[in-house]
């Protein structure tokens, strides 16, 4: 992850699977980054209110890296809860495979970063984690800093948390939801240059929408979009349904759609069950087998 900090800005999709973190990688993504957000509202069907549990990140991310060899950005929320718990938290991601963790000082339970209500806690507890997740750690894995002070107690409050963060050990800096490109350049200006900044962006959010270029030329190194996929396929599967219901078959978004074939292909089935089949019993049979 530290090397591709290097290679210009670094785009992470948001993804809650192997599927998608397989076409993510056939599309040439660099790394990806895995939702909590994306969690709760694909597994539970509920928003990003602070329901999705450590194990439940901890499992989603195994079997994404069964299927993919991207490097992951993993949401852990607050580390689900104090400072053994962050520890706790680091050392179970890194077993499954992330390459950065991203914690943040909102309270429990806490909310998506875009919505109103937040509550933090003090910059000194937060600190603490960020100490305890550095000396939990036992590979180069990131820890991102993320603050949601904006919102909650305004811009400089919220760089002076981000400073102290930094201080304490973080990698990654996440500056949360700027209002405005006076504040976006706020954070770049203090930043920049001294501590990679990660930039998240949420159709419809607080922040203003950029291009990935846009932000590497303010002073982002890294942009997330950790719910869009969902987005799209909400939107994509609200007009299945309202299909299949009017016309009763599939026929009319067929072209919107892979077929059986088509599936098995993107998926790799024939290599799959062309590889079980160096180990199907009759290779291994003797004369005393018979």
């Amino acid at each position: 992850m530290r090397e591709l900090l290097s290679g210009g800005i670094l785009v992470a999709p948001g993804i809650y699977d192997g599927l998608g973190a397989a076409l993510a990688e056939r599309a040439g993504f660099r790394a990806l980054y895995l939702s909590g957000a994306s969690i709760a509202y694909t597994r539970f069907g509920r928003p990003d209110i602070g329901l999705v549990s450590m194990s439940e990140v901890a499992d989603t991310l195994g079997l994404i890296r069964e299927r993919c060899q991207l490097p992951v950005i993993v949401d852990a929320d607050t580390g689900f809860g104090n400072a053994l718990n962050v520890q706790r938290t680091v050392a179970r991601f890194e077993r499954d495979g992330a390459a950065a963790i991203q914690l943040e000082d909102q309270t429990l339970p806490k909310r998506c970063g875009h919505l109103a209500g937040k509550t933090l806690v003090p910059a000194a507890e937060m600190v603490g984690k960020i100490k305890a997740a550095t000396d939990a750690r036992r590979h180069d894995t990131l820890i991102v800093a993320r603050t949601d002070a904006i919102a909650v107690e305004g811009l400089e409050p919220a760089l002076e948390r981000a400073e102290r963060y930094a201080e304490a050990g973080a990698d990654v800096l996440f500056v949360e939801a700027p209002r405005d490109e006076t504040e976006m350049a706020s954070v770049c200006e203090r930043f920049r240059g001294r501590v990679p900044l990660l930039a998240n962006m949420v159709e419809g959010g607080s922040t203003p929408m950029h291009t990935a270029a846009e932000l590497e030329a303010m002073g982002f190194a890294i942009v997330i979009f950790p719910s869009g996929l969902v987005r799209a396929q909400a939107k994509l599967t609200t007009e299945y349904f309202a299909s299949l219901s009017e016309h009763g078959w599939n026929q009319p978004l067929k072209d919107r759609m892979l077929d059986f074939q088509g599936l098995n292909d993107l998926l790799g089935t024939a290599d799959i069950l062309a590889a079980g089949q160096v180990y199907d019993a009759a290779n291994f049979e003797t004369d005393d087998d018979d």
